[in-house]
């Protein structure tokens, strides 16, 4: 019953999509599903579609990779050092505040538009996977550190059975929030450097040529390939990490 309430849904939204489409009766201002799919399917005849689509996702998981991995570190390491964590924080909140045209222009200056996206994907991760850690380490975590040091729990059972259950659900909230960020602003990213076989390259092309069809294609295949690695990334960690947290109570 869920699905077929979903598929329901999902069908709900394409014709209204489509009335809209009629209505406005204009390709250039407003794309339909229909025209979506054949410049989808005219898209997929070509290899460099396939290329573009693998060098941008592999670009913009490696600096996803990167953001969760320096985030969970550096956010374990300040609630642990706090001395760390006031140096720190000034970094984390100009990362925040600043635009990420901003970091764009300055990455391209400094590298080039070849590993753009990696560095802009890693930049958006970093502060919202370091705040997730930060917090959910100091909301729950005291009593249960307490009693780990006073029954001398070794380090390795400590992170095991307290540290990531306890960190775990807000870490699956952060990681589903950074995937959607890291590929929005790395397809961003690759726009505005217009690195060769990109996602953002295609997106570029569609706006010049005013091809809202092909538009509306790139734009659906980002935001699929965006939500099934969320998906993927949660379920591998429901599967080696467990769904449960700890309470301290």
């Amino acid at each position: 019953m869920k699905i077929l309430k979903k598929i329901g849904i999902v069908l709900f939204w394409l014709i209204i999509w489509q009335i809209i489409a009629i209505i406005i009766h204009n390709d250039i201002l407003f794309a339909g599903p229909f025209q979506t799919i054949t410049s989808l399917v005219k898209m997929s005849k070509d290899t460099i579609f396939f290329d573009s689509v693998l060098s941008s996702y592999l670009h913009i998981m490696a600096g996803i990779l990167a953001g969760v991995l320096g985030g969970t570190l550096l956010g374990s390491l300040s609630y642990k050092y706090k001395i760390l964590d006031e140096f720190l924080s000034p970094i984390v909140l100009m990362i925040k505040a600043v635009p990420v045209a901003s970091f764009v222009v300055l990455v391209l200056i400094w590298i080039g538009n070849s590993n753009l996206s990696t560095v802009i994907s890693a930049l958006v991760v970093f502060p919202i996977v370091y705040t997730s850690v930060l917090t959910g380490l100091r909301s729950r975590a005291t009593k249960l550190i307490e009693m780990a040091y006073v029954y001398r729990m070794p380090m390795f059972n400590q992170i095991r059975y307290i540290y990531i259950p306890l960190v775990l659900p807000v870490f699956k909230n952060a990681i589903a929030l950074s995937v959607g960020m890291g590929f929005k602003s790395g397809v961003a990213a690759e726009v505005i450097g217009q690195p060769i076989s990109s996602m953002g390259n295609g997106l570029y092309n569609a706006k010049i040529y005013l091809d809202t069809g092909e538009l509306f294609a790139w734009t659906a295949v980002i935001v699929l390939v965006s939500w099934i690695t969320e998906k993927v990334i949660t379920l591998l960690l429901n599967v080696f990490c467990g769904k449960g947290a700890v309470n301290d109570n």
